[in-house]
């Protein structure tokens, strides 16, 4: 008999079990991309915006530095806690708690902004892309990535979420995949005032644990984590009862393969 994770504590700090379950099978393999595109060479001066618990941030750490410099902003107090947790003291990260539409650092500051999966989660997204072109230098670049639209994997939860969880658990994961079209974000960026604007929509691979694990490691990594630990025993196990059969056809050698789309927005400023 299959062991049941409903019932496992996972704890209710989001942010680490973000950066011990989100990060390593869905936020690093797009953040490897992401930097690799970047193409970041040493000594140049890199924003991460929406750093999260700090995935790319670090790898863009690795490129630059030492003589470069990297800085993490990013609105989740508890994120960056995380973060600060995660990074060795060393490499010299500095970590700004802001929001992304009123950075509060001078212009031209960057050569590089990186945005991985956090723009859809901003309420003005013009504000903040004509923030993050303020602060680059006149010769810095963007490249920013978003997903969607939903894969087929979460399209498959999501109503079990609305009726099991909560509408606003479902609203979450609609957000998540809400925004990919490239005409939108083209638009978006030239609004804002940058140049070169190019957009690609690459699918991306992802390789995550067996449906009972990785549907609480997600939960518990997202803000439906508040919702998931009111829930009493018997809903968590009806919930995993109806979503993890579905699941099924994803399952490749006791973990499951999901496709989603990537876009990738890079532009000058």
């Amino acid at each position: 008999m299959e062991q049941s994770y409903a019932t496992t504590n996972y704890g209710g700090d989001a942010p680490c079990n973000y950066q011990k379950f989100f990060v390593p099978s869905i936020g690093r393999p797009v953040a490897e991309d992401l930097v690799a595109q970047a193409n970041l060479k040493s000594g140049e001066h890199v924003l991460d915006v929406g750093c999260g618990t700090g995935v790319v941030t670090r790898m863009a750490a690795g490129q630059v530095l030492p003589g470069g410099t990297v800085t993490g902003l990013d609105l989740n107090q508890g994120m960056l806690a995380t973060a600060r947790v995660n990074t060795a003291p060393e490499i010299g990260i500095d970590w700004v708690e802001a929001d992304a539409a009123a950075i509060p650092l001078d212009d031209a500051l960057f050569d590089v902004v990186l945005c991985q999966m956090s723009l859809q989660f901003i309420t003005n997204k013009i504000a903040a892309l004509r923030e993050m072109r303020r602060v680059l230098k006149p010769s810095g670049r963007i490249l920013l990535n978003v997903p969607g639209p939903k894969p087929l994997l979460f399209a498959a939860m999501n109503d079990s979420i609305a009726r099991r969880l909560s509408q606003d658990a479902a609203a979450f994961l609609d957000l998540v995949f809400a925004m990919h079209d490239p005409a939108e974000l083209r638009d978006l960026f030239e609004s804002a005032g940058f140049k070169d604007v190019s957009v690609t929509a690459v699918p991306k691979v992802l390789t995550v644990p067996k449906p009972e694990e990785f549907l609480w490691q997600y939960v518990h990594s997202s803000p439906m984590a508040s919702d998931a630990m009111d829930m009493a025993p018997s809903a968590r196990q009806a919930l995993e009862d109806e979503v993890c059969p579905k699941w099924s056809e994803f399952v490749d050698g006791g973990k499951m393969q999901f496709k989603v789309g990537i876009t990738t927005v890079r532009a000058s400023a």
